[in-house]
């Protein structure tokens, strides 16, 4: 809505496509946390006008807080009334800042009774070249600490069965994908393979719409540098060969499958000639029920 509140109708005609399997919902983002977003007048075309339903001569600020509620147990209702009305997934994404909060919102589960589907956790790895440097280096969790105290305060309050949790930043081989996968994940997203695989060469210039690769802008002369035809094969051979060593290494490790992956299986050096493993150092709780 112009107010920056959500239409529930136009939020449910997006639902009833089939292509929409889950939505969710930004709270913050690891290259930028507490930081809004900005999308300029000069990358707005028509089409974009169209779907986000916005002017084309202004600037489109997404603030870093929603309008919609206050705190977590209005989240979680305003959440709760998506899901039953949409019948489909929605969850959360944030990069986490404080652990407290991660408590607080369990807390607000608990109370309501409601909760998302899934949990987004993203780390300060994730990155943008329209990000305050500031903000990319020095804001944030990383995300194997970050993916871990969440993994571990749902398991204790008895939730993690009921959410899945999602990894993202800076997961790019699949050595990576493994090991987010041992420490606690249930699948991981990737930006920046993908933006590699096609030709991204980090000139930090995504929100001036002046990306020498062609990839992130509008402008017609430098989109002729993503050739489509030739790019396309490019990232789906990433993806294959990111696959191919995810199952080398699951083998590798004597497994047959990813969901034997598990915390103890990755190792760290925290001294001189001492290695342990994440479960050593963080040790994992066991799933329990939520009465419990």
């Amino acid at each position: 809505n112009p107010d920056g509140s959500l239409s529930e109708e136009k939020f449910l005609d997006l639902a009833r496509q089939p292509q929409m399997k889950m939505f969710e919902i930004k709270l913050s983002q690891g290259a930028k946390p507490g930081k809004e977003g900005v999308l300029p007048k000069e990358k707005i075309t028509d089409e974009i006008a169209a779907i986000r339903g916005v002017p084309k001569n202004e600037d489109v600020i997404s603030p870093p807080r929603h309008v919609d509620w206050d705190d977590n147990e209005g989240m979680l209702r305003w959440i709760d009334n998506l899901q039953n009305k949409s019948g489909k997934p929605i969850g959360i994404k944030f990069c986490l800042g404080r652990k407290e909060y991660v408590h607080d919102l369990i807390k607000a589960m608990k109370v309501t009774g409601m909760m998302p589907d899934f949990i987004t956790v993203d780390g300060a790895e994730g990155a943008t070249g329209a990000a305050p440097l500031a903000h990319t280096d020095y804001l944030g969790y990383p995300l194997k600490d970050a993916l871990m105290f969440v993994d571990n305060a749902l398991r204790e309050a008895g939730l993690r069965e009921d959410i899945r949790l999602i990894a993202s930043g800076k997961v790019i081989t699949g050595a990576d994908l493994a090991i987010i996968l041992a420490l606690g994940a249930d699948l991981a997203q990737s930006a920046r393979g993908f933006m590699l695989s096609i030709g991204c060469i980090h000139a930090l210039k995504c929100n001036t719409n002046h990306c020498p690769a062609g990839i992130a802008t509008h402008d017609s002369w430098l989109q002729r540098g993503l050739v489509v035809t030739e790019k396309s094969p490019r990232v789906a051979n990433y993806h294959a060969a990111v696959i191919y060593e995810f199952n080398s290494v699951i083998h590798a490790c004597g497994y047959k499958y990813p969901q034997e992956l598990k915390r103890s299986d990755v190792m760290k050096v925290v001294d001189y000639n001492k290695i342990v493993t994440m479960d050593e150092l963080i040790p994992q709780p066991p799933l329990k029920a939520c009465s419990e």
